[in-house]
């Protein structure tokens, strides 16, 4: 296996991006969207250190906690729907518009959420 090791390992520093290439061509615009985005990733990776420790280490759910993560979230959210000029509304419209379609009985079912009507 060391060889296909070894090309995999020349095939992944020949394909990937370098940071300074990155940096180089990144836009003011660009670095915020990356921000937000990032921010969004780390709160929602809080929730779900919040909701792992109550679910699998058997410890009291902090709610509180929750709450504090959820409305970082919602800071990052709202940020990233600024730069791009959207509103919550609209997402949620989105949404709400995307789930009418696969869900188009009204109710979950584990068929329709197989089948994904909404990406026909």
């Amino acid at each position: 296996f060391p060889s296909h090791d070894r090309q995999y390992d020349i095939m992944v520093k020949s394909l990937l991006k370098s940071g300074k290439d990155i940096q180089a061509s990144l836009t003011a615009y660009e670095a915020n969207l990356v921000h937000l985005a990032l921010g969004i990733s780390g709160e929602a990776g809080e929730v779900l250190d919040a909701i792992k420790k109550a679910a699998i280490y058997n410890k009291p759910l902090d709610r509180d906690n929750i709450i504090e993560e959820l409305g970082d979230l919602e800071f990052y959210m709202e940020g990233l729907r600024q730069a791009i000029g959207v509103t919550r509304e609209e997402v949620i419209e989105a949404n709400v518009q995307k789930l009418r379609k696969r869900y188009s009985s009204g109710k979950y079912s584990d068929k329709q959420a197989q089948e994904r009507a909404d990406k026909v």
